[in-house]
């Protein structure tokens, strides 16, 4: 089921999340929902606090991107991925700047610099253990939404002058004035 996407100005977008605590049918078809939702929305990534969960739960998804990605060295681990309980153990000193948008932000984009490189550690879908240290986009990505498992978001890691520019247009959208292609959980604020 296709779950509306909750946008800035949510309270859920800033809480940190709780770890789950054991596999069950509920957290399997949060899984599904939060994998459909995201295709819906044409996104790369998609954390449960987006879809109003405080499960400590994301998915990513890179396949639309996979032949680029490969053409420029990226080499990925089958997609989509699930990642539940994630730990991040480690980051490169190695930093790169990208242009990032979120769902949760609809039609803001800003340049975000982070690590090139994470390790990172957590269930899978299986419910068994995981490593998996990651490079390029799929590094960048696992960031963006092991951030939001922590309250965190992209436009926390801009600068303040460039946040001062936005102040206006993310005001708008806490006050529910934005559309997307996708459904929107408006807080109206």
């Amino acid at each position: 089921m296709v779950l509306p996407i909750h946008v800035y100005g949510d309270p859920v977008l800033r809480e940190r999340t709780r770890p789950v605590t054991a596999n069950s049918p509920e957290l399997q078809q949060l899984l599904d929902d939060m994998l459909e939702t995201m295709h819906a929305a044409s996104g790369i990534g998609l954390a449960a606090p987006q879809v109003g969960r405080r499960e400590r739960v994301f998915v990513v998804d890179l396949t639309p991107m996979k032949e680029e990605l490969e053409a420029e060295g990226e080499i990925l681990p089958p997609m989509p991925m699930f990642f539940i309980n994630p730990e991040i153990l480690w980051t490169s000193n190695t930093r790169c700047s990208m242009e990032e948008g979120c769902l949760s932000i609809p039609e803001i984009r800003e340049v975000v610099e982070r690590p090139e490189a994470v390790r990172i550690r957590y269930l899978d879908r299986q419910f068994q253990p995981q490593e998996l240290e990651a490079h390029g986009m799929l590094a960048r990505v696992i960031q963006h939404e092991y951030d939001h498992l922590e309250g965190v978001l992209f436009i926390d890691r801009i600068s303040a002058f460039r946040r001062q520019l936005l102040k206006r247009r993310l005001r708008e959208i806490a006050r529910g004035q934005v559309s997307a292609e996708y459904p929107l959980a408006l807080s109206r604020v």
